[in-house]
Order: structure tokens, then sequence, then C-alpha cells
């Protein structure tokens, strides 16, 4: 069954390649019954929440990101929210939604990053310098996003968190994103696992019923969300054989990528697809036709299907 794409629910966690924009092109395209939902790759979870299925697995290999995402799920959401302001004021951050942006001697065209630079740096050598984790370091995690430039999420080769300050705070738009996130997971009782790709161990979890989502780092865009696991070529050619196991088992899945942007073609994808299904999307929404190449964009971003 198809979910309401009017009743979407945004994930509070800025990933990149996050795929909430392209939910009304991707949705439609999964099968209309699954039973065990997997995604392989599932950054800010904005596909699993928005997903209906009867089960929904959502595996990433980025530990505080897990951990986040189960905090989300096994708290009370006043416990939740009562710790982030616990984090803001002990900080001293900005609150912009209690006293708006004269009481910091900043105005909302040129945000609050002035004020909250030097404060935003301590709260970031804490999480980086931290012994262990806990539920209080998953939501200083999450606060930290939220005063992030861009609300970034990056590690460096060392797995130190390098997002500079940002120009936002917890307003009142961040708070009910975050809110209805944790309702939505909490409803669905998403499972969220820390594994590998290459390490999943499918016959666990499916049968002929499942269906796998994977939106992997691209090949030949340079996102840099974590620098300590560049995707380079060995991995393209592993998940692509994990795909093929699947496809041999009569597993649905679907692939989400890019064959070209700004000059460069991913020739390893475009030879692959040719034993499936390509179904080209359109990130501008200039046209809703997800079988024609978006001609007026250097980026061909397509869902990749074997049914």
């Amino acid at each position: 069954m198809i979910a309401d794409t009017k009743k979407l629910i945004k994930s509070p966690l800025n990933y990149t390649g996050g795929k909430y924009r392209l939910l009304e092109q991707i949705l439609p395209l999964f099968p209309y019954e699954i039973d065990t939902f997997i995604d392989l790759f599932c950054g800010g979870c904005n596909v699993g929440i928005n997903v209906l299925g009867n089960k929904i697995i959502c595996i990433d290999n980025e530990k505080p990101l897990i951990r986040l995402l189960n905090s989300f799920k096994l708290r009370e959401k006043e416990e939740i929210f009562n710790t982030i302001y616990y984090i803001i004021k002990k900080y001293n951050l900005s609150n912009s939604s209690k006293y708006g942006y004269e009481h910091y001697n900043c105005v909302s065209s040129s945000g609050l990053s002035y004020y909250n630079k030097e404060r935003y740096l301590k709260l970031r050598d804490d999480y980086n310098n931290r012994k262990e984790d806990s539920f209080y370091y998953d939501m200083l995690f999450y606060t930290m996003t939220i005063y992030s430039f861009n609300n970034h999420i990056r590690f460096n080769r060392n797995g130190k968190f390098n997002i500079p300050v940002g120009k936002r705070d917890f307003n009142e738009s961040v708070k009910k994103k975050l809110s209805y996130f944790i309702d939505g997971i909490k409803k669905k009782k998403i499972h969220f696992v820390l594994d590998d790709f290459r390490e999943v161990d499918f016959n666990a979890y499916l049968d002929n019923r499942s269906f796998v989502y994977a939106d992997p780092p691209y090949l030949i865009t340079n996102a840099t969300y974590n620098e300590q696991n560049k995707w380079d070529k060995v991995k393209e050619f592993q998940l692509l054989n994990v795909l093929d196991g699947l496809n041999e088992k009569n597993i649905k899945f679907a692939l989400s990528n890019v064959l070209e942007t700004k000059g460069k073609i991913n020739e390893i994808l475009i030879q692959w697809s040719k034993k499936y299904n390509v179904n080209y999307l359109n990130y501008n929404y200039n046209n809703s036709n997800y079988h024609k190449r978006d001609k007026k964009s250097n980026n061909i971003e397509v869902l990749i299907t074997n049914y």
C-alpha cells in the first residue's frame, strides 16, 4: 500500500542526499504491498518513516546516528525535549523562540551565528571529547546539528564532528518537525540497526514479500557527510553484487542513485542497470514523468528496480 504523500513526515536531521524532496516520486514506484522493508542506508530516515510495511528496519553504519534514532524511539518525548532545553541553557545558546533575536543583538536576516559561535564550539568540543555514549550525549549530538551550519552532519577522518556554527537555533519550526518525527517512529515501531550493508544477514529478515531499498553515497558526487568511509568503486561493486544476490532470491529491491552529474558519468552503474528497470526522476519537479530523462538538468537521478 502506498503512503499518503500529502501526510509525509520530514526528518529532523539534514543528511546530505536525503530523499524527502523526491518521496512523492519514489514512493509510488515502491511495491504496493510490503511485509518487511529494509533501508540499507537510512541516514535521516526520510524514507523509512514514510513507508507502509508490516515491519520496517532502518540500517546505517553511523553509530551516533543509530544511537540518536533509537533514543527518539525509546525515550519519552517530554524527556527528550527537557534534555535539549537543558543543553541549550547549560551552554547559554540562543533561544529565539522565547526571547527573540534582539535579545542576542542579532537580526533574522543575518542569523544567530555571531552570538552562538563560541558557545557552539564549546558544545562541539565536549561532544567530540566525550568518554562514553549515553542518552545525554545523543541529545547533545542532536542539539549540535540544530546549531550547526545548515544543520549538516559531517565527521572528519578521526571521527570528530567538524561542521561550523550555523545561523539558526531550536525554533518553533524545528520543534514541530522533531515532535512529528518522534510520534511517527514510535507509532511505526521502526527497528534501527547499526550495521554495514556488506554484513547484513538478509536470510534472517527476508522472503518474497520483502523489499530492500538502497540509497548509498553516490560514486560520482562529492558528498562529505562522512569523511571516514568515502564511497569508492570497490564498495559500489560490492553493493551491486548484494542487490544481484537479492534478485536471485526473488526479493524486490530499489536503488536510488545518479547516472550523471556535473559532467561525470557512472559507467559502472549504467552498465549494471541494463539488467533492470531504470526510472528517471526529476529533482526540480518540472515534470512528473518518471520514465523520461530530465534534459534540462545535468543531474540524472534514477530509481533502479528489479520489478
